[in-house]
Protein backbone atom coordinates (compact mmCIF):
# COMPACT_ATOMS: atom_id res chain seq x y z
CA UNK A 1 0.00 0.00 0.00
CA UNK A 2 1.52 3.51 -0.54
CA UNK A 3 1.53 6.67 0.91
CA UNK A 4 -1.84 7.69 -1.15
CA UNK A 5 -4.02 4.55 -0.44
CA UNK A 6 -3.40 4.69 2.74
CA UNK A 7 -3.76 8.64 3.65
CA UNK A 8 -6.90 7.40 1.66
CA UNK A 9 -7.92 4.33 4.00
CA UNK A 10 -7.58 6.91 7.25
CA UNK A 11 -9.98 9.62 5.61
CA UNK A 12 -12.46 6.80 5.40
CA UNK A 13 -11.94 5.78 8.31
CA UNK A 14 -12.44 9.02 9.95
CA UNK A 15 -15.61 9.78 8.09
CA UNK A 16 -17.05 6.26 8.81
CA UNK A 17 -16.18 6.61 12.96
CA UNK A 18 -17.68 10.42 12.70
CA UNK A 19 -20.79 9.61 11.22
CA UNK A 20 -21.08 6.35 13.81
CA UNK A 21 -20.21 8.63 16.68
CA UNK A 22 -22.87 11.35 15.83
CA UNK A 23 -25.58 8.51 15.17
CA UNK A 24 -24.87 7.00 18.73
CA UNK A 25 -24.60 10.09 20.22
CA UNK A 26 -27.70 11.00 19.04
CA UNK A 27 -29.58 7.40 19.73
CA UNK A 28 -28.19 7.49 22.94
CA UNK A 29 -25.74 10.11 24.18
CA UNK A 30 -25.17 7.62 27.55
CA UNK A 31 -24.07 4.59 26.43
CA UNK A 32 -22.00 6.48 23.39
CA UNK A 33 -19.61 8.44 25.74
CA UNK A 34 -19.21 5.39 27.61
CA UNK A 35 -18.77 3.12 24.25
CA UNK A 36 -16.86 5.64 22.87
CA UNK A 37 -14.58 6.95 25.92
CA UNK A 38 -15.03 10.85 25.23
CA UNK A 39 -16.62 13.61 27.85
CA UNK A 40 -20.07 14.81 27.17
CA UNK A 41 -18.39 18.00 26.16
CA UNK A 42 -17.11 16.69 23.53
CA UNK A 43 -20.07 14.03 22.71
CA UNK A 44 -22.07 17.84 22.31
CA UNK A 45 -19.61 18.80 19.81
CA UNK A 46 -19.22 16.02 17.50
CA UNK A 47 -23.22 15.86 17.82
CA UNK A 48 -23.64 19.45 16.40
CA UNK A 49 -21.37 19.45 13.80
CA UNK A 50 -22.82 19.73 10.05
CA UNK A 51 -22.25 17.40 7.54
CA UNK A 52 -19.38 19.55 6.33
CA UNK A 53 -17.69 19.98 9.13
CA UNK A 54 -17.51 15.92 9.36
CA UNK A 55 -16.17 15.72 6.00
CA UNK A 56 -13.75 18.60 6.81
CA UNK A 57 -12.75 17.13 10.33
CA UNK A 58 -12.38 13.79 8.64
CA UNK A 59 -10.24 14.65 5.49
CA UNK A 60 -7.29 15.15 8.13
CA UNK A 61 -4.50 12.65 7.34
CA UNK A 62 -3.83 11.80 11.12
CA UNK A 63 -6.77 9.05 12.64
CA UNK A 64 -9.21 10.57 14.43
CA UNK A 65 -9.94 8.01 16.82
CA UNK A 66 -7.52 5.57 18.98
CA UNK A 67 -7.37 2.62 20.32
CA UNK A 68 -8.38 2.49 23.84
CA UNK A 69 -6.40 -0.90 25.17
CA UNK A 70 -2.96 0.34 25.76
CA UNK A 71 -2.91 -2.11 28.58
CA UNK A 72 -1.45 -6.13 27.64
CA UNK A 73 -4.67 -6.58 30.40
CA UNK A 74 -7.10 -5.57 28.30
CA UNK A 75 -5.75 -6.52 25.13
CA UNK A 76 -5.70 -9.97 26.81
CA UNK A 77 -9.24 -9.76 27.62
CA UNK A 78 -10.36 -8.60 24.59
CA UNK A 79 -9.09 -11.38 22.39
CA UNK A 80 -9.52 -14.28 24.91
CA UNK A 81 -11.25 -17.25 23.07
CA UNK A 82 -11.58 -19.95 26.13
CA UNK A 83 -13.81 -21.75 27.96
CA UNK A 84 -15.47 -18.62 29.38
CA UNK A 85 -17.18 -16.94 26.41
CA UNK A 86 -18.52 -13.12 26.89
CA UNK A 87 -16.71 -13.18 30.69
CA UNK A 88 -13.43 -11.79 29.34
CA UNK A 89 -14.76 -8.98 27.48
CA UNK A 90 -17.29 -7.97 30.17
CA UNK A 91 -14.05 -7.58 32.34
CA UNK A 92 -12.46 -5.59 29.39
CA UNK A 93 -15.53 -3.45 29.55
CA UNK A 94 -15.53 -2.99 33.08
CA UNK A 95 -11.62 -2.14 32.84
CA UNK A 96 -12.29 0.35 30.44
CA UNK A 97 -15.10 2.09 32.22
CA UNK A 98 -12.42 3.15 34.85
CA UNK A 99 -10.41 4.60 32.49
CA UNK A 100 -10.59 8.76 32.34
CA UNK A 101 -12.52 9.94 28.81
CA UNK A 102 -10.92 11.71 25.87
CA UNK A 103 -11.17 15.51 27.19
CA UNK A 104 -11.03 18.86 25.23
CA UNK A 105 -7.86 20.61 25.89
Amino acid sequence: MNTSDMLGEIKELNLTYLMLAQHMIREDKSAAVYRLGISQQLADILASLTPGQVVKMASANVLLCRMRFDDRLILGLLTSHGKEGAMPQSHAAILLTGQPVEALA
